[in-house]
């Protein structure tokens, strides 16, 4: 279903977003006080204003109420992030998502109401690292500071073998929630299950379990 963005600050992390969403054939808002990044995005949002989003009467002209998603991308300036999610959440925008630039700057957007704050940086960073330290890692994605969810490839190791012969919860605090075996995805495996290498594996479990499982079992 085709929804409605609002993207403020459209520096690398926001024209990207602006140029996914449009692929994905959504309506983008672009905002941005800079004339040269709007253009450089033109192709690829809906509407653009060329303004400063920390100004309430430019947010309403370009009729921010109507939008039910804003994303607030800004990038060294954390004051105008902070302004700007502010105003955001005072117009009852019910999902405000923000870039923060650390941990302080998390805390006081968390504080103000922000639905969601994300790291870019940081978050792809972990990412790779899991990718660049197991082949076997296909998709990862992070639940907290703790606990993640991996998309992992079966080896030969586990052929033939089922999900009772590895007791993989009791064995490493994991949970296999689902099994992709071809064009069939299976999302409520049993224990007499049996594997195969190259089968995906969807996990989720304790960071720590989650690479001994990898490390051990596969």
């Amino acid at each position: 279903m085709k929804k409605q963005f609002v993207i403020i600050g459209m520096g690398r992390f926001g024209s990207s977003m602006c140029k996914e969403l449009h692929r994905m054939n959504h309506e983008v808002l672009a905002i941005d006080k800079d004339e040269n990044k709007l253009k450089a995005i033109k192709d690829y949002a809906t509407h653009t204003v060329n303004a400063d989003a920390t100004d309430e009467k430019v947010l309403l002209d370009a009729g921010i109420r109507n939008f039910d998603h804003a994303i607030v991308a800004i990038g060294e300036d954390i004051q105008a992030s902070i302004l700007c999610t502010l105003h955001l959440k005072d117009f009852d925008i019910r999902q405000v998502w923000v870039k923060a630039q650390n941990d302080y700057h998390h805390k006081v957007l968390e504080k103000i109401g922000a639905d969601r704050v994300f790291h870019p940086e940081s978050d792809m960073g972990q990412r790779i690292a899991e990718f660049l330290t197991s082949e076997k890692v296909i998709d990862y994605i992070d639940l907290s500071n703790d606990y993640s969810i991996v998309e992992t490839l079966a080896t030969t190791k586990v052929k033939g073998k089922s999900l009772a012969d590895l007791d993989i919860r009791a064995r490493y605090g994991c949970t296999i929630i689902a099994i992709k075996q071809k064009n069939k995805v299976d999302v409520t495996p049993h224990p007499e299950d049996t594997l195969n290498p190259g089968d995906l594996l969807v996990v989720i479990g304790h960071k720590n379990d989650l690479r001994r499982f990898q490390q051990e079992a596969l």
